[in-house]
């Protein structure tokens, strides 16, 4: 895991001035950081990994995943791996076939993670999206933890849009009007809020 990016004090300063409730939960989190492992085949095996089931759920058969790969997350380790070791560790046929076609693009690098370095940050998500497996929000999780971009708001996120609700006294789901005007508030650090409103609702830290 790496130190805090380099804008983190920087954004925590900006946004503590810009609102009430970021100002609290900056302070009350104070503890802790973004980290990123800057592995983007083991984040975007992660993210495919803990899509539509529970943090619980995702935790479990990606120990298993790591497990097969003999603690080695890499493509060409998990190239080597069947369909049916991929199934055994409780992937569906989907998430499967998805990792599976990673890791031969990564080995045959029609799809370049370096080139992500100089795109903004739609351009990046574009460019993701068009691995299998690999939507929006997964693009913008992998922006957030992997290339510790600032300015990433998703709201495709239900922890995020539960976490507004909870601090900002909003109903579920919060109105989207509402959503964006805190956008336009946090940006450009849109990432380091969306790290604080996550972490009022979850004791541990996210990571990818």
């Amino acid at each position: 895991m790496s130190k805090a990016p380099s804008y983190w004090n920087k954004a925590k300063k900006y946004l503590s001035k810009k609102d009430k409730v970021m100002k609290k939960l900056i302070k009350t989190y104070s503890d802790n950081n973004l980290t990123t492992r800057k592995n983007v085949f083991f984040s975007l095996c992660k993210s495919i990994i803990g899509q539509q089931i529970s943090v619980a759920a995702a935790s479990s058969v990606f120990l298993k995943f790591k497990n097969k790969c003999g603690g080695k997350i890499n493509p060409k380790v998990v190239n080597e791996l069947s369909f049916l070791d991929l199934k055994k560790c409780g992937l569906s046929k989907q998430k499967a076939k998805g990792i599976q076609e990673l890791a031969k693009k990564f080995i045959n690098r029609s799809f370049n993670p370096n080139l992500i370095k100089k795109m903004d940050d739609e351009d990046a998500i574009v460019y993701l999206s068009q691995l299998r497996q690999i939507g929006r929000w997964s693009a913008e999780m992998i922006l957030l933890f992997t290339y510790n971009r600032s300015d990433i708001w998703p709201i495709q996120d239900i922890g995020l849009l539960r976490a507004i609700s909870n601090n900002y006294n909003k109903k579920y789901f919060p109105p989207k009007t509402f959503v964006e005007k805190l956008k336009m508030k946090f940006s450009p650090y849109c990432s380091v809020a969306t790290w604080y409103l996550w972490r009022s609702i979850d004791n541990e830290p996210i990571q990818y």
